[in-house]
């Protein structure tokens, strides 16, 4: 199937504002790219990208002081295929796991593992590990929290959302990661588009 993806991104900044943004297609997809237009700004301003570790590309640009856009707009062919699901994939032992992944264990400003703890081994500690257990994190996150635009802010927390009950996409997230964090699983932070394929326009 053909998608089409894109933006249009605009900030108001009170004075020059240096940023990087993590808006281009991943490398691994390059392939499947379709059509694409260049990143553009407005007003038109220099970028750079570089590589992070994990392979994203991360564009570097100082947006001026006002009003600045930036848009995007390509085709990309994707199989439309749901994720695989390995409902055998198994629990790597902490003692086994590779050192890479190590510091996806740890607690962190948005993920504090020191707070969830033991609500997490409480709900989830008797729960078969591997697949289950992390899907039932899942699940239980997505019962536990309402979504809504409204209740966004950026300083909200992963133990904050989980006793406020409320949050946007990003909390899901991080109380998922810090649950998972806490029974010993790695987890990470990673964002993508969200596709409407199938979903009514929103008229707002």
């Amino acid at each position: 199937m053909l998608i089409r993806l894109g933006y249009e991104i605009a900030i108001e900044c009170a004075a020059a504002t240096p940023i990087i943004s993590l808006l281009d297609i991943h490398p691994d997809r390059h392939a499947d790219i379709k059509r694409q237009t260049r990143v553009l700004t407005s007003p038109s301003v220099p970028t750079r990208t570089y590589h992070d570790r994990h392979g994203n590309i991360c564009r570097r640009f100082t947006a001026p002081a006002g009003s600045f856009r930036i848009l995007y707009d390509a085709v990309i062919e994707d199989s439309g295929e749901t994720d695989e699901v390995n409902t055998l994939a198994r629990e790597t032992p902490v003692a086994e796991l590779p050192d890479d992944v190590l510091t996806y264990l740890l607690g962190s400003r948005y993920c504090e593992t020191d707070h969830l703890g033991s609500i997490a081994w409480q709900l989830f500690g008797q729960l078969p590990p591997g697949w289950a257990r992390v899907q039932a994190i899942v699940d239980y996150v997505n019962s536990r929290l309402s979504f809504g635009y409204g209740y966004a802010r950026a300083t909200r927390t992963a133990a904050q959302a989980h006793e406020e009950r409320v949050g946007v996409c990003r909390d899901f997230a991080h109380l998922a990661i810090t649950l998972c964090r806490c029974m010993n699983i790695p987890a990470r932070y990673v964002n993508g588009y969200l596709g409407d394929i199938g979903v009514p326009a929103d008229p707002a």
